[in-house]
C-alpha cells in the first residue's frame, strides 16, 4: 500500500479540488525546502562553489523530474495516457519560466533609458523616473549582459534533443507499439545527447560558480540570513573571510604580490597581530555592509557614532561585552570624534570577525555574551530591499547565534541537509499522486490532460523561481538582472537535459510513444523566441508587439512594455498548441 492511499476516481468534485489543491501545496512547499536549503549551503564557502553550480540547478529540477518521472510508471497503457500530464508539466514549466518570471523581472527590475542609444541607466539616482503608463514603460527596461547573452546561447543549444526525437514522431503514425519501435533508438540517441548537454552545462555552471560568477546570489543569501537573525555577523562572513585571505596566502606563496587595504592602523598592542583586511576581503565585506553602513548613519554625514556602531552590532548578534565594544570603537577611532567612518567601520567589523574566530588563548577580551532571543529591527529595516520602516520583531534562534562562527557553520549544514531531505521525500512521495490527479481532473473536465498540467503544475513547481527571480531584479543593478533572468534560462536548460531526459528513457526503456508534435513546436518556439531575443545588448520597449508577430527580431532593448507582451506567450502557447492539434498534428 502506498501512501498517500487516495484514489482520485473515487472522490466527488470537492474532494478531488482538495486532493489539487492539497496536494499541489505540498509540492509548493517542498520545492521552497529545496531551494531554501540549497540558498543555505551558500553560507558554507567551502560547499558555495559546488551549490551554486551544481545542487541548485539540479535540485530545481526535482519537483519537476519527479512528474514527468512518475507520469510514465505503471501498465503501459495507462502509462502511454498520463504521459502527456509529464509532457504538459515539462512544456508548461519551461514555457512559463520563460514568460511570466521573465516579463515580472523586465518589470521591476527596470530603469530608465537615456541618450540617443536608449542605454539602460543604471548609474544614476533615482534609477526610475518614468510613470507606470504605455508611454513611460516604452522608455524604460534592463540591459541584457554577456552572461544573459551566454545563458540564452546555452538553453538553444539544449533543444536538440526534442528535434532529434520529433524527426521520426512527423512521419510515424499508427498504435502505440509501432510508434514506440520507430522512435526506440532515436529516444536512444537524444538521451545520450541529453546526458552529454547535462554535464556540460553542470560542468560550464561549476566553473563559472567557482569564479565568482554567483557572487551576487551567495551575498543576498548571506544579507538574508543575517536579516532573519538565523546566523551572527561573524557567523555568516568569516569562513568567506578564511577562503578569501587562503587564497591570497597561496598567491603570494607562488610569487603573486598581493595588497591589503591599510584601513587598520596598528597604535594598539591589543590589536598588532591583526593585519589589515586584504583588497578582496575589503571589497567583499563592503558589498555586504555597504548598505548596511547608510542606514544606520542616520544623519547621513558619513559617520557612525559610538552609539549606532553598538546597536549595530547587537542587532547583528555580535554580543560581546560592552568593554570590548567600547575598545574597539575607541581603536578605529582615530581622531577621538566619537565617529568612526565607513573604512574604518570595515576594518572594525574585520577585527571582530577574526578575534571571533581565533583560538580560545587570542581572543583576550573577546567574551560572547547570550543573545536572550534579541528581537530584530534595525537590521530587519536594513536589509529589507523595499526600504520600508517596519519594524518586526523576530525570535533568533539561540543555537544558532549564540554559538561560535565555526559551530554556526556546522548547524548550517545540519539544517540545511535536513531541509533538502525533507523537501526531496516529499517530491517522490506525492508527485505519482499528483499526476494521478491531474489526470482525473482533466477527465472530469472534459479537456486533454496536457492543457491542465500545462496550466496548474508549474504553479507548484515553480512557484520559488518566480519569487526569487522577481527578488533579485527589484534591486534594478545589472548584476541583480543578470542573477534573475540567468537563473530563468539556466531552469530551461535544466529542462531541456535533465527532465528532458527522463522522457527519451521512458520512450526508449518503456517501449511508450512520443506523440507531442504540436507541444514540442511550441516548447522549440518560446526558446529560441525568447534565447534570440535575449542575444541583444538591452531589451527594449513596444519591440515586443512586433516581437509576437516574429518581426523585429534586430532590436538591441528590452523594455518593460516588451515585459507585458512576454508574459502573454504564456496562455498563447496553449492556444498556439490547441491551433496545431485542430489542424490534425499529434
Amino acid at each position: 500500500m502506498r501512501f498517500p492511499d487516495i484514489d482520485p476516481a473515487e472522490v466527488g468534485a470537492t474532494g478531488l479540488l482538495w486532493l489539487l489543491v492539497s496536494y499541489g501545496y505540498v509540492l509548493y512547499m517542498a520545492s521552497n525546502l529545496i531551494s531554501e536549503g540549497s540558498d543555505l549551503l551558500l553560507l558554507v564557502p567551502s560547499l558555495a562553489g559546488l551549490v551554486g553550480g551544481v545542487v541548485l540547478p539540479l535540485l530545481g529540477a526535482v519537483p519537476d523530474g519527479a512528474i514527468m518521472l512518475f507520469s510514465g510508471l505503471g501498465d503501459l497503457e495507462t502509462a502511454q495516457e498520463t504521459l502527456s500530464v509529464g509532457v504538459g508539466a515539462l512544456a508548461g514549466s519551461t514555457i512559463m519560466l520563460l514568460t511570466v518570471p521573465w516579463a515580472m523581472s523586465v518589470y521591476y527590475g527596470r530603469v530608465d533609458f537615456s541618450g540617443e542609444d536608449m542605454t539602460p541607466n543604471y548609474k544614476t539616482s533615482p534609477k526610475l523616473t518614468n510613470d507606470g503608463s504605455c508611454s513611460g514603460l516604452a522608455y524604460t527596461g534592463v540591459a541584457l549582459t554577456p552572461d544573459i547573452n551566454h545563458g540564452a546561447k546555452l538553453m538553444m543549444m539544449t533543444t536538440l534533443p526534442y528535434f532529434l526525437i520529433q524527426v521520426p514522431a512527423f512521419f510515424l503514425h499508427g498504435d502505440r507499439q509501432t510508434v514506440s519501435d520507430g522512435e526506440k533508438y532515436w529516444a536512444l540517441t537524444g538521451f545520450i545527447v541529453c546526458v552529454i548537454f547535462f554535464v556540460y552545462y553542470l560542468s560550464i555552471q561549476l566553473k563559472m560558480s567557482n569564479e565568482g560568477a554567483d557572487k551576487l546570489r551567495r551575498m543576498a543569501v548571506t544579507k538574508e540570513a543575517m536579516k532573519k537573525g538565523a546566523i551572527s555577523l561573524s557567523g555568516a562572513l568569516a569562513g568567506q573571510v578564511f577562503k578569501l585571505e587562503k587564497a591570497h596566502t597561496v598567491g603570494s606563496t607562488n610569487g603573486v604580490k598581493g595588497e591589503r587595504e591599510g584601513l587598520i592602523p596598528t597604535r594598539s598592542e591589543d590589536f598588532s597581530s591583526i593585519d589589515g583586511p586584504t583588497t578582496e576581503v575589503a571589497q567583499y565585506l563592503k558589498g555586504i555592509l555597504g548598505e548596511v553602513f547608510l542606514s544606520y548613519d542616520k544623519d547621513g554625514n558619513g559617520q557612525l557614532s559610538h552609539k549606532e556602531f553598538t546597536i549595530f552590532l547587537t542587532d547583528f548578534h555580535e554580543n560581546i561585552s560592552s568593554s570590548h565594544v567600547n575598545e574597539v570603537f575607541s581603536f578605529y577611532d582615530t581622531d577621538s570624534s566619537g565617529t568612526i567612518d565607513f573604512d574604518e567601520f570595515i576594518a572594525a567589523c574585520y577585527t571582530i570577525i577574526k578575534q571571533a574566530t581565533a583560538p580560545e588563548c587570542a581572543r583576550r577580551n573577546y567574551t560572547r555574551q547570550p543573545s536572550s532571543r534579541i528581537s530584530v529591527t534595525v537590521g530587519n529595516r536594513i536589509l529589507n530591499d523595499d526600504g520600508s520602516d517596519d519594524e518586526e520583531k523576530e525570535d533568533v534562534p539561540e543555537e544558532f547565534t549564540d554559538l561560535s562562527p565555526e559551530e554556526q557553520q556546522r548547524a548550517i549544514k545540519r539544517r540545511a541537509f535536513f531541509m533538502l531531505t525533507i523537501g526531496t521525500g516529499l517530491v517522490l512521495l506525492f508527485s505519482d499522486p499528483m499526476v494521478e490527479v491531474l489526470s482525473e481532473t482533466a477527465n472530469r473536465v472534459g479537456v486533454p490532460a496536457f492543457y491542465v498540467s500545462f496550466i496548474l503544475a508549474p504553479l507548484a513547481s515553480n512557484a520559488s523561481e518566480v519569487i526569487a527571480s522577481t527578488y533579485y531584479a527589484q534591486k534594478k543593478t545589472s548584476k541583480s538582472i543578470t542573477v534573475s533572468l540567468t537563473a530563468l534560462a539556466g531552469a530551461a536548460s535544466m529542462n531541456n537535459t535533465f527532465c528532458l531526459s527522463i522522457f527519451m528513457a521512458l520512450i526508449y526503456f518503456r517501449g511508450l510513444a512520443w506523440q507531442y508534435s504540436a507541444e514540442t513546436i511550441s516548447i522549440i518556439l518560446v526558446q529560441f523566441g525568447m534565447g534570440l531575443w535575449a542575444l541583444r545588448e538591452k531589451m527594449s520597449a513596444l519591440a515586443g508587439m512586433f516581437f509576437v508577430m516574429g518581426l523585429w527580431a534586430l532590436r538591441e532593448k528590452m523594455s518593460a512594455s516588451t515585459g507585458i507582451i512576454v508574459l502573454a506567450l504564456f496562455p498563447l502557447s496553449v492556444l498556439f498548441v490547441a491551433f496545431l492539434e485542430y489542424l490534425g498534428m499529434d
